[in-house]
């Protein structure tokens, strides 16, 4: 669906309600994901700010969030120790972008499309969960961080399941508070109530639960010690104060790195598990689009690429698409890109001017937030809706959550894939050739693609066609048929006469010339090998 600009318009509202809690959600991450990435904060928030300025017009997803990725941390952070400097990391992010960009050139975009529903399901079940396992710990006042809390990265999953059942014992009463009322507040404002009062419907909730966390924390500070918040659980935002200081932040590549090799080796790495986890977020983020709009993938190859070059050349960490906060962009309503766009303005706008009064918002507060829109993304429903399809999309489905709880985002959707195209295969398997009986008369039949994947069972087939009858072998309908399966027939054809089986031919056309050693049919259409 091509937007124009009356569709901004129309949907303004909604999309500038959205980007306050993409913005809300992103800002701690920003910083969260610098720190886990061994860089400085600001490079964060650089990333995130080029993300929605520049990435959301450059892209062709109306409703993706860009911006630094937990799950590069890792990558990063081991890039800035084997090139000893930040400013030599740089220089990788900005030639990861221009891979990114020969990428979409090159149409890489495409194996988007081989994702499966159930796999791609299956991760935002996982996202969901690992969301609700991460949040929990600032819920209810344990946890002092928000590095990779959109991935296990750096974090193993034994050590997020520890921490989890940890904050249950380790609660904090007044961020505990916050983060239940908050909730409270979430819940109840996206009630039919609600939604009856249109000016109601127009103040953000999420914007309410943050109004009630830093006014609650004013109270307690001033009324009663025992139950405020601790300033390492309150958002933590460089103060810059003027535009001056923002440009002193902004930092440049050091291009006597050039020849260096290892410059580029990281920046391949970069560009390819960015394009991955950007065209993994894409594609599930169509899933969730009320719209159903489907996102032209190598645009967005382009794009982001366009973003991480911006990014090297400014100071910022790499920028993928990121699940978590186009979910949360989705939960709140945005409709367009313009969402994702205010929230990068906000961003640069908050670190300008407001970053002092950004800094007494609770962590409680934004972690209701996300605890709500990890419901949402696996809720039960979603699993009984899956299991109500069969084994076949409910087993892939089970087997990506699982694997992406215990291992990491690429990892789980890697495992999840193989337990996809197995379930294909085995259903291609078994659709490829059937056999009918009818007293001593057989009907065997091939179907579409026929590959030497099917050996086995035409040989059992065959095997099983008793002494004495008829066999008629059609494979009219067949689009393909491997040179394997071809010389199958044509074994069981020699042997035929010697069990008094006598075998009729359909939409085969037989040699002039039959080998010596081996007879073989020539069906009508492709065979492979011919």
């Amino acid at each position: 669906m091509k937007m124009q600009l009356n569709d901004y318009l129309k949907y303004l509202r909604q999309d500038f309600s959205a980007s306050i809690v993409v913005f809300l959600v992103a800002l701690p991450l920003c910083l969260g994901v610098a720190l886990a990435s061994g860089a400085p904060l600001f490079a964060g928030v650089i990333a995130g700010m080029l993300g929605g300025i520049v990435v959301s017009w450059c892209s062709g997803s109306q409703l993706s969030v860009s911006g630094p990725a937990a799950g590069l941390t890792v990558i990063v952070f081991n890039a800035i120790e084997t090139l000893g400097s930040f400013k030599a990391f740089l220089l990788s992010v900005m030639f990861a972008g221009i891979f990114q960009i020969i990428f979409g050139f090159v149409r890489a975009g495409m194996i988007a499309a081989f994702f499966p529903t159930a796999v791609i399901k299956g991760m935002l079940a996982a996202i969901g969960m690992i969301l609700i396992i991460k949040q929990t710990p600032h819920a209810t006042g344990y946890d002092e961080g928000y590095a990779a809390d959109e991935s296990y990265m750096p974090d193993t999953a034994g050590s997020s399941f520890i921490e989890f059942t940890h904050s249950l014992h380790g609660i904090s009463p007044g961020a505990t508070l916050v983060a239940c009322v908050a909730l409270l507040i979430l819940i109840f404002w996206e009630s039919a109530f609600i939604k009856q009062f249109n000016a109601l419907r127009m103040i953000p909730g999420p914007l309410l639960a943050v109004i009630w966390g830093v006014s609650f924390n004013a109270w307690a500070l001033a009324a009663a010690p025992e139950w405020s918040i601790g300033v390492k659980y309150l958002v933590s935002l460089p103060e810059l104060g003027s535009t001056s200081n923002f440009v002193n932040q902004l930092r440049l590549p050091d291009f006597s790195y050039l020849g260096n090799p290892k410059i580029y080796s990281i920046a391949l790495t970069l560009a390819i598990i960015a394009s991955l986890e950007t065209l993994l977020s894409v594609e599930a983020v169509d899933k969730l689009d009320p719209h159903k709009r489907v996102s032209p993938t190598n645009r967005e190859l382009k794009a982001q690429g366009l973003g991480n070059l911006l990014s090297g050349l400014m100071g910022g960490l790499p920028i993928t698409a990121v699940i978590v906060r186009s979910s949360a962009n989705i939960n709140a309503g945005g409709q367009t890109r313009v969402s994702s766009f205010f929230h990068g303005l906000l961003l640069l706008i908050s670190v300008l001017f407001f970053a002092h009064f950004l800094n007494m918002i609770p962590l409680a507060c934004l972690a209701a937030i996300l605890l709500q829109t990890g419901y949402k993304l696996a809720k039960p429903a979603m699993f009984v809706e899956f299991y109500k399809k069969g084994l076949n999309q409910f087993v892939p489905f089970a087997i990506t959550v699982f694997a992406i709880l215990f291992t990491d985002l690429l990892e789980g959707i890697a495992i999840g894939m193989v337990c996809g195209i197995f379930f294909v295969l085995r259903a291609n398997f078994h659709a490829a050739i059937t056999l009918t009986q009818h007293g001593p008369n057989y009907l065997l039949r091939l179907h579409k693609d026929v590959s030497f994947l099917n050996k086995a069972l035409l040989r059992n087939y065959l095997g099983s066609i008793a002494d004495d009858s008829e066999l008629i072998v059609d494979g009219g309908k067949a689009l393909f048929i491997d040179h394997d399966i071809l010389e199958t027939l044509s074994d069981f054809l020699q042997a035929a006469p010697d069990r008094n089986i006598q075998v009729e031919l359909q939409g085969f056309a037989l040699e002039s010339r039959l080998l010596e050693q081996d007879t073989v049919f020539i069906p009508r259409l492709a065979v492979a090998g011919h």
